[in-house]
Protein backbone atom coordinates (compact mmCIF):
# COMPACT_ATOMS: atom_id res chain seq x y z
CA UNK A 1 0.00 0.00 0.00
CA UNK A 2 1.42 3.43 -0.92
CA UNK A 3 1.84 6.24 1.59
CA UNK A 4 -1.05 8.12 -0.02
CA UNK A 5 -3.49 5.21 0.44
CA UNK A 6 -5.68 4.95 3.55
CA UNK A 7 -8.37 2.49 4.71
CA UNK A 8 -11.89 3.86 5.22
CA UNK A 9 -14.25 1.74 7.36
CA UNK A 10 -18.06 2.03 7.50
CA UNK A 11 -20.02 0.37 10.29
CA UNK A 12 -23.81 -0.15 10.53
CA UNK A 13 -26.36 -2.75 11.73
CA UNK A 14 -25.49 -5.04 8.83
CA UNK A 15 -21.86 -5.27 9.90
CA UNK A 16 -18.78 -3.41 8.80
CA UNK A 17 -17.33 -2.74 5.39
CA UNK A 18 -13.83 -1.62 4.57
CA UNK A 19 -12.59 -0.02 1.38
CA UNK A 20 -9.46 1.65 0.13
CA UNK A 21 -9.49 5.37 -0.48
CA UNK A 22 -6.69 7.40 -1.96
CA UNK A 23 -6.15 10.51 0.11
CA UNK A 24 -3.45 13.08 -0.43
CA UNK A 25 -2.69 14.57 2.97
CA UNK A 26 -2.15 18.28 3.41
CA UNK A 27 1.35 17.70 4.75
CA UNK A 28 2.33 15.63 1.72
CA UNK A 29 1.05 18.31 -0.62
CA UNK A 30 2.89 21.03 1.28
CA UNK A 31 6.12 19.00 1.20
CA UNK A 32 5.78 18.42 -2.55
CA UNK A 33 5.11 22.10 -3.17
CA UNK A 34 8.09 23.15 -1.03
CA UNK A 35 10.37 20.71 -2.83
CA UNK A 36 9.24 22.00 -6.22
CA UNK A 37 9.86 25.62 -5.21
CA UNK A 38 13.36 24.86 -3.90
CA UNK A 39 14.27 22.92 -7.04
CA UNK A 40 12.93 25.72 -9.27
CA UNK A 41 15.05 28.32 -7.46
CA UNK A 42 18.24 26.31 -7.85
CA UNK A 43 17.49 25.52 -11.49
CA UNK A 44 17.01 29.23 -12.27
CA UNK A 45 20.24 30.06 -10.42
CA UNK A 46 22.16 27.54 -12.55
CA UNK A 47 20.62 28.83 -15.77
CA UNK A 48 21.31 32.50 -14.97
CA UNK A 49 24.56 32.64 -12.93
CA UNK A 50 25.74 36.02 -11.72
CA UNK A 51 28.65 37.90 -13.23
CA UNK A 52 30.71 39.24 -10.33
CA UNK A 53 32.23 42.06 -12.36
CA UNK A 54 28.75 43.26 -13.29
CA UNK A 55 27.54 42.84 -9.71
CA UNK A 56 30.42 44.96 -8.41
CA UNK A 57 29.76 47.63 -11.03
CA UNK A 58 26.03 47.75 -10.25
CA UNK A 59 26.55 47.98 -6.48
CA UNK A 60 29.18 50.73 -6.72
CA UNK A 61 27.07 52.65 -9.24
CA UNK A 62 24.21 52.54 -6.76
CA UNK A 63 26.48 53.88 -4.00
CA UNK A 64 27.49 56.82 -6.19
CA UNK A 65 23.93 58.16 -6.22
CA UNK A 66 23.80 60.96 -3.58
CA UNK A 67 20.22 60.12 -2.57
CA UNK A 68 21.31 56.53 -1.90
CA UNK A 69 24.59 57.38 -0.16
CA UNK A 70 22.87 59.89 2.12
CA UNK A 71 20.13 57.46 3.15
CA UNK A 72 20.16 56.95 6.92
CA UNK A 73 19.80 53.17 6.55
CA UNK A 74 22.74 52.75 4.17
CA UNK A 75 25.63 53.56 6.51
CA UNK A 76 25.87 54.33 10.24
CA UNK A 77 28.37 54.97 13.02
CA UNK A 78 27.60 53.11 16.23
CA UNK A 79 28.91 54.60 19.52
CA UNK A 80 30.98 51.72 20.87
CA UNK A 81 34.50 52.61 21.99
CA UNK A 82 36.02 54.80 19.30
CA UNK A 83 32.98 54.06 17.13
CA UNK A 84 31.90 51.08 15.03
CA UNK A 85 30.99 51.83 11.43
CA UNK A 86 28.69 49.60 9.42
CA UNK A 87 26.60 49.21 6.29
CA UNK A 88 22.85 49.27 6.92
CA UNK A 89 19.87 47.27 5.75
CA UNK A 90 19.20 49.48 2.68
CA UNK A 91 22.68 48.76 1.34
CA UNK A 92 22.29 45.03 1.98
CA UNK A 93 18.90 44.92 0.25
CA UNK A 94 20.30 46.74 -2.77
CA UNK A 95 23.45 44.62 -2.95
CA UNK A 96 21.55 41.32 -2.73
CA UNK A 97 19.15 42.52 -5.41
CA UNK A 98 22.09 43.20 -7.74
CA UNK A 99 23.71 39.86 -6.84
CA UNK A 100 20.52 37.94 -7.64
CA UNK A 101 20.09 34.22 -6.87
CA UNK A 102 19.90 34.92 -3.12
CA UNK A 103 17.01 33.57 -1.05
CA UNK A 104 15.86 35.33 2.14
CA UNK A 105 13.34 33.49 4.31
CA UNK A 106 11.87 34.52 7.69
CA UNK A 107 9.92 31.64 9.28
CA UNK A 108 7.92 31.59 12.52
CA UNK A 109 9.27 28.84 14.79
CA UNK A 110 7.40 29.50 18.02
CA UNK A 111 4.80 31.82 19.49
CA UNK A 112 3.05 32.23 22.82
CA UNK A 113 1.47 35.10 24.76
CA UNK A 114 4.79 36.72 25.66
CA UNK A 115 7.12 36.19 22.71
CA UNK A 116 7.67 34.75 19.28
CA UNK A 117 10.78 33.28 17.68
CA UNK A 118 11.52 33.93 14.02
CA UNK A 119 14.23 32.08 12.09
CA UNK A 120 15.81 34.26 9.41
CA UNK A 121 17.74 32.41 6.70
CA UNK A 122 19.83 33.82 3.85
CA UNK A 123 20.99 31.39 1.14
CA UNK A 124 23.30 31.95 -1.81
CA UNK A 125 21.66 29.63 -4.36
CA UNK A 126 24.77 29.50 -6.54
CA UNK A 127 27.30 28.46 -3.89
CA UNK A 128 24.66 26.67 -1.76
CA UNK A 129 25.89 28.51 1.34
CA UNK A 130 23.25 29.19 4.00
CA UNK A 131 23.40 31.38 7.10
CA UNK A 132 20.59 31.55 9.63
CA UNK A 133 19.81 33.05 13.02
CA UNK A 134 16.88 32.93 15.43
CA UNK A 135 15.27 36.24 16.39
CA UNK A 136 13.36 36.52 19.67
CA UNK A 137 10.58 39.11 19.54
CA UNK A 138 9.07 39.91 22.93
CA UNK A 139 5.47 41.10 22.84
CA UNK A 140 6.19 44.08 25.08
CA UNK A 141 7.34 47.67 24.63
CA UNK A 142 8.74 50.32 26.95
CA UNK A 143 6.75 53.47 27.61
CA UNK A 144 7.15 56.52 29.83
CA UNK A 145 3.70 55.80 31.33
CA UNK A 146 1.84 52.63 32.35
CA UNK A 147 -1.35 51.45 30.63
CA UNK A 148 -4.51 53.54 30.87
CA UNK A 149 -5.70 51.35 33.73
CA UNK A 150 -2.41 51.86 35.56
CA UNK A 151 -1.11 48.35 34.95
CA UNK A 152 2.38 47.47 33.69
CA UNK A 153 4.62 44.40 33.53
CA UNK A 154 7.77 45.91 35.03
CA UNK A 155 9.45 49.23 35.72
CA UNK A 156 13.05 50.45 35.59
CA UNK A 157 14.98 53.72 35.80
CA UNK A 158 16.63 55.01 32.64
CA UNK A 159 19.91 56.93 32.40
CA UNK A 160 18.03 60.15 33.24
CA UNK A 161 16.67 58.49 36.43
CA UNK A 162 13.14 58.55 35.05
CA UNK A 163 10.71 55.65 35.25
CA UNK A 164 10.30 53.48 32.15
CA UNK A 165 7.42 50.99 32.10
CA UNK A 166 7.23 47.71 30.21
CA UNK A 167 3.71 47.17 28.88
CA UNK A 168 2.07 44.73 26.42
CA UNK A 169 2.62 45.67 22.78
CA UNK A 170 -0.35 46.39 20.54
CA UNK A 171 -0.55 45.07 16.97
CA UNK A 172 1.21 48.08 15.43
CA UNK A 173 3.99 48.02 18.04
CA UNK A 174 4.55 44.30 17.49
CA UNK A 175 4.57 44.69 13.70
CA UNK A 176 7.20 47.45 13.89
CA UNK A 177 9.30 45.58 16.43
CA UNK A 178 9.21 42.34 14.44
CA UNK A 179 10.12 44.14 11.23
CA UNK A 180 13.03 45.98 12.82
CA UNK A 181 14.53 42.85 14.40
CA UNK A 182 14.14 40.79 11.22
CA UNK A 183 15.76 43.60 9.22
CA UNK A 184 18.75 43.60 11.58
CA UNK A 185 19.11 39.84 11.18
CA UNK A 186 18.83 40.12 7.38
CA UNK A 187 21.53 42.82 7.37
CA UNK A 188 23.92 40.77 9.51
CA UNK A 189 23.45 37.59 7.47
CA UNK A 190 23.42 39.42 4.14
CA UNK A 191 26.78 41.02 4.86
CA UNK A 192 28.24 37.51 5.17
CA UNK A 193 27.13 36.78 1.60
CA UNK A 194 28.34 40.05 0.03
CA UNK A 195 32.11 39.96 -0.73
CA UNK A 196 34.16 41.99 1.73
CA UNK A 197 36.18 43.84 -0.92
CA UNK A 198 32.97 45.16 -2.50
CA UNK A 199 31.78 46.29 0.94
CA UNK A 200 35.04 48.17 1.52
CA UNK A 201 34.79 49.94 -1.83
CA UNK A 202 31.15 50.82 -1.15
CA UNK A 203 32.01 52.36 2.25
CA UNK A 204 34.75 54.50 0.69
CA UNK A 205 32.34 55.81 -1.99
CA UNK A 206 29.53 56.51 0.50
CA UNK A 207 31.84 58.38 2.88
CA UNK A 208 33.34 60.39 0.01
CA UNK A 209 29.92 61.46 -1.28
CA UNK A 210 28.77 62.45 2.19
CA UNK A 211 31.98 64.39 2.71
CA UNK A 212 31.60 66.14 -0.64
CA UNK A 213 28.01 67.12 0.16
CA UNK A 214 29.02 68.49 3.54
CA UNK A 215 31.97 70.40 2.08
CA UNK A 216 29.94 71.85 -0.82
CA UNK A 217 27.34 73.48 1.41
CA UNK A 218 28.14 73.06 5.12
CA UNK A 219 25.34 75.38 6.25
CA UNK A 220 22.64 73.46 4.38
CA UNK A 221 24.01 70.11 5.56
CA UNK A 222 24.12 71.40 9.16
CA UNK A 223 20.46 72.45 8.98
CA UNK A 224 19.44 69.07 7.54
CA UNK A 225 21.26 67.25 10.34
CA UNK A 226 19.77 69.46 13.07
CA UNK A 227 16.28 68.90 11.63
CA UNK A 228 16.88 65.15 11.41
CA UNK A 229 18.01 64.91 15.04
CA UNK A 230 15.06 67.07 16.09
CA UNK A 231 12.68 64.47 14.63
CA UNK A 232 14.07 61.85 17.03
CA UNK A 233 13.98 64.12 20.07
CA UNK A 234 17.61 65.31 20.14
CA UNK A 235 17.90 69.10 20.50
CA UNK A 236 20.45 71.40 18.89
CA UNK A 237 21.82 72.15 22.37
CA UNK A 238 22.41 68.41 22.87
CA UNK A 239 24.46 68.33 19.67
CA UNK A 240 26.49 71.31 20.87
CA UNK A 241 27.23 69.47 24.12
CA UNK A 242 28.24 66.36 22.20
CA UNK A 243 30.58 68.24 19.86
CA UNK A 244 32.04 70.50 22.53
CA UNK A 245 31.59 73.59 20.37
CA UNK A 246 28.86 75.46 18.47
CA UNK A 247 27.27 73.87 15.43
CA UNK A 248 28.21 76.66 13.06
CA UNK A 249 31.90 75.76 13.44
CA UNK A 250 31.40 72.09 12.46
CA UNK A 251 33.90 70.71 9.99
CA UNK A 252 32.67 68.56 7.06
CA UNK A 253 34.12 65.49 8.80
CA UNK A 254 32.12 66.24 11.96
CA UNK A 255 28.94 66.65 9.90
CA UNK A 256 29.52 63.28 8.26
CA UNK A 257 30.11 61.72 11.68
CA UNK A 258 26.90 63.26 13.04
CA UNK A 259 24.92 61.86 10.11
CA UNK A 260 26.34 58.42 10.87
CA UNK A 261 25.34 58.71 14.53
CA UNK A 262 21.86 59.83 13.51
CA UNK A 263 21.54 56.78 11.24
CA UNK A 264 22.48 54.45 14.10
CA UNK A 265 19.88 56.03 16.42
CA UNK A 266 17.15 56.15 13.78
CA UNK A 267 17.61 52.47 12.93
CA UNK A 268 17.59 51.41 16.59
CA UNK A 269 21.30 50.56 16.71
CA UNK A 270 21.89 53.10 19.50
CA UNK A 271 20.20 55.75 21.62
CA UNK A 272 21.26 59.30 22.42
CA UNK A 273 21.87 58.19 25.99
CA UNK A 274 24.37 55.52 24.84
CA UNK A 275 26.02 58.07 22.55
CA UNK A 276 26.63 60.43 25.46
CA UNK A 277 27.66 57.60 27.79
CA UNK A 278 30.24 56.42 25.28
CA UNK A 279 31.56 59.97 24.83
CA UNK A 280 31.91 60.38 28.58
CA UNK A 281 33.77 57.08 28.83
CA UNK A 282 36.12 58.06 26.02
CA UNK A 283 36.86 61.44 27.60
CA UNK A 284 37.47 59.80 30.97
CA UNK A 285 39.82 57.28 29.40
CA UNK A 286 41.73 60.00 27.53
CA UNK A 287 42.48 61.74 30.84
CA UNK A 288 44.06 58.60 32.30
CA UNK A 289 47.85 58.34 32.05
CA UNK A 290 47.65 54.74 30.86
CA UNK A 291 48.60 54.40 27.20
CA UNK A 292 46.10 51.97 25.68
CA UNK A 293 48.49 51.14 22.85
CA UNK A 294 50.70 49.29 25.32
CA UNK A 295 47.83 47.12 26.54
CA UNK A 296 47.58 43.55 25.24
CA UNK A 297 44.80 42.60 22.83
CA UNK A 298 42.21 40.15 24.14
CA UNK A 299 42.72 36.81 22.41
CA UNK A 300 39.84 34.75 21.05
CA UNK A 301 40.46 32.10 23.72
CA UNK A 302 40.47 34.68 26.51
CA UNK A 303 37.33 36.35 25.15
CA UNK A 304 35.49 33.01 24.97
CA UNK A 305 36.46 32.15 28.54
CA UNK A 306 35.35 35.53 29.94
CA UNK A 307 32.24 35.96 27.77
CA UNK A 308 29.76 34.22 30.14
CA UNK A 309 30.49 36.68 32.96
CA UNK A 310 30.50 39.71 30.70
CA UNK A 311 27.30 38.57 28.99
CA UNK A 312 25.57 38.17 32.36
CA UNK A 313 26.60 41.72 33.28
CA UNK A 314 24.86 43.05 30.15
CA UNK A 315 21.75 40.85 30.51
CA UNK A 316 21.37 41.80 34.18
CA UNK A 317 21.71 45.47 33.11
CA UNK A 318 24.48 46.05 35.63
CA UNK A 319 26.39 47.96 32.95
CA UNK A 320 25.68 49.34 29.51
CA UNK A 321 27.66 48.08 26.52
CA UNK A 322 29.75 51.26 26.50
CA UNK A 323 30.47 50.98 30.23
CA UNK A 324 31.50 47.33 29.99
CA UNK A 325 33.74 47.91 26.97
CA UNK A 326 35.42 50.87 28.70
CA UNK A 327 35.98 48.76 31.85
CA UNK A 328 37.48 45.85 29.93
CA UNK A 329 39.78 48.11 27.95
CA UNK A 330 41.45 49.42 31.07
CA UNK A 331 43.21 46.03 31.14
CA UNK A 332 43.15 44.70 27.60
CA UNK A 333 42.08 45.90 24.16
CA UNK A 334 39.07 44.45 22.36
CA UNK A 335 38.85 43.88 18.63
CA UNK A 336 35.95 45.37 16.64
CA UNK A 337 34.44 41.90 16.24
CA UNK A 338 34.56 41.37 20.02
CA UNK A 339 32.88 44.75 20.61
CA UNK A 340 30.09 43.82 18.19
CA UNK A 341 29.62 40.50 20.00
CA UNK A 342 29.26 42.31 23.33
CA UNK A 343 26.79 44.73 21.74
CA UNK A 344 24.69 41.83 20.39
CA UNK A 345 24.08 40.64 23.98
CA UNK A 346 22.16 43.83 24.71
CA UNK A 347 19.55 42.83 22.11
CA UNK A 348 18.91 39.32 23.44
CA UNK A 349 16.09 40.49 25.69
CA UNK A 350 14.46 42.70 23.05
Amino acid sequence: MSESTAIATRQDFNGSESKFAVQETASTMAAAQGKAMVEARYVMAMRQPRNWDQVRLDILTECKRPTFADNKSVYYIKPIGQGVEGLGIRFVESALRHMKNVLIEPVMLFEDDTKEIQRVTVTDLESNITYSTDVRVSKTVERSKPMDDGSFISMRKNSYNKAVYTVPANDDDLLNKRGALISKAMRTLGLRIIPGDIQDEAIDIIKKIRMDDAAADPAAERKRIVDAFGEIGVKATDLTTYLGHSLDTCSPAELVSLRGVYSAIRDGEATWATVMENKAEQESSDKKPTDKKTLPTCTDESFEAKSPGWRKTILDKKKTVAELVATIQTKELLTEAQKLTIDSWSHEND
